[in-house]
C-alpha cells in the first residue's frame, strides 16, 4: 500500500512563485495550494517521491508548460535530499494536460527548454525570491 502524505511546508518554496503573465503569485492565483503537493516517503533503499500537481487558471492556459517548468526548477534547486519529481496538471483541467505533463517531466526537453536563452531568463524572472 502506497503512503502519501501532504507537506505543507514544502509548498512554501513553490508558493511565490510568479505567474508569467499575470502580477500575482501561483498561491495567489490558486495554480497551487498545500494540497498541490505529495510526498511519498523514502525507504532506506529508495528516494523520495515528490508529486506536484498545479491547477492552471484556464483550461487553455498557453503558459502552463512554462508554469510547470518553474515548479520543477524551483524545487530541483530548493531540495538537496534525493528525490523523485513528478509534476502534473490537475486531471481536467487543461486542453492538452497530457502533452504538457510528458514535456514537464522529460529531462531532455526540460535540459533543452533551459538552454533556451528567452525560456531560461522568464523562468528566473518567475522564480526569483523578492525581499
Amino acid at each position: 500500500m502506497e503512503v502519501w502524505v501532504y507537506d505543507a511546508f514544502r509548498v512554501d518554496f513553490i508558493r511565490n512563485i510568479k505567474d508569467p503573465e499575470k502580477p500575482a503569485t501561483l498561491e495567489e492565483l490558486e495554480v497551487v495550494s498545500e494540497d498541490s503537493i505529495k510526498i511519498k516517503p523514502s525507504t532506506p533503499s529508495c528516494i523520495s517521491v515528490i508529486q506536484v500537481e498545479f491547477n492552471p487558471t484556464v483550461p487553455h492556459c498557453n503558459l502552463a508548460t512554462i508554469i510547470g517548468l518553474c515548479i520543477r526548477i524551483k524545487l530541483e534547486r530548493a531540495l538537496v535530499d534525493p528525490f523523485k519529481l513528478d509534476i502534473y496538471i490537475k486531471e481536467g483541467t487543461h486542453s492538452t494536460e497530457e502533452e504538457i505533463n510528458k514535456q514537464i517531466n522529460d529531462k531532455e526537453r526540460v535540459a533543452a527548454a533551459m538552454e533556451n536563452p528567452n525560456l531560461r531568463s522568464l523562468v528566473e524572472q518567475c522564480i526569483i525570491e523578492e525581499e
